[in-house]
């Protein structure tokens, strides 16, 4: 991952408590549909030549790996609030509007850790390239962002939380 503070991961309650639910969903529904599959397709016989039973150690496999990194994501984690950050410039939860000097568009976008981006909610990773161009900007600011489509060009318009 991109981020430098030491390896903190800085989520917001509501994301810390999702993520808390999905790795006890998986820890305890997924892995016991898991075990019910594996054992079911042991029934099938010959192992060898059981695809139920690959598949089945497959998904065991990738459950395992999701539960892993779902783990060493909540051990870094550091609880943050938009509470406590200032509005002079953008950071980690910024909401940010912006217009775009050319279509005179004007967009709204929170930026928010790579694990929260979500794009239909206009949430954007500070590590994603219109996240980071913005990130210690100030309102008032022109900002050039390059981004596979070409360059976008933003003024900030207003920084709240």
């Amino acid at each position: 991952m991109g981020d430098n503070n030491n390896g903190k991961i800085y989520l917001t309650r509501e994301r810390l408590m999702e993520l808390e639910q999905e790795l006890r969903d998986l820890k305890s529904t997924g892995r016991a549909e898991i075990a019910q599959k594996i054992a079911e397709a042991r029934g099938y016989g010959d192992l060898s030549e059981n695809a139920e039973y690959d598949a089945a150690k497959e998904a065991q496999e990738h459950l395992e790996i999701r539960i892993g990194r779902l783990e060493a994501t909540l051990a870094r984690a550091q609880l943050i609030g938009s509470n406590d950050l200032p509005t002079d410039k953008v950071y980690i939860l910024s909401l940010v509007k912006v217009q775009d000097t050319r279509t005179k568009e004007i967009i709204e976008y929170r930026l928010v850790a790579p694990e929260e981006a979500d794009f239909e909610k206009n949430k954007i990773s500070v590590t994603s390239p219109i996240g980071n161009g913005l990130l210690g900007k100030a309102q008032g600011d022109l900002v050039k962002i390059k981004v596979p489509a070409g360059t976008l060009e933003y003024k900030i318009i207003e920084i709240s939380r």
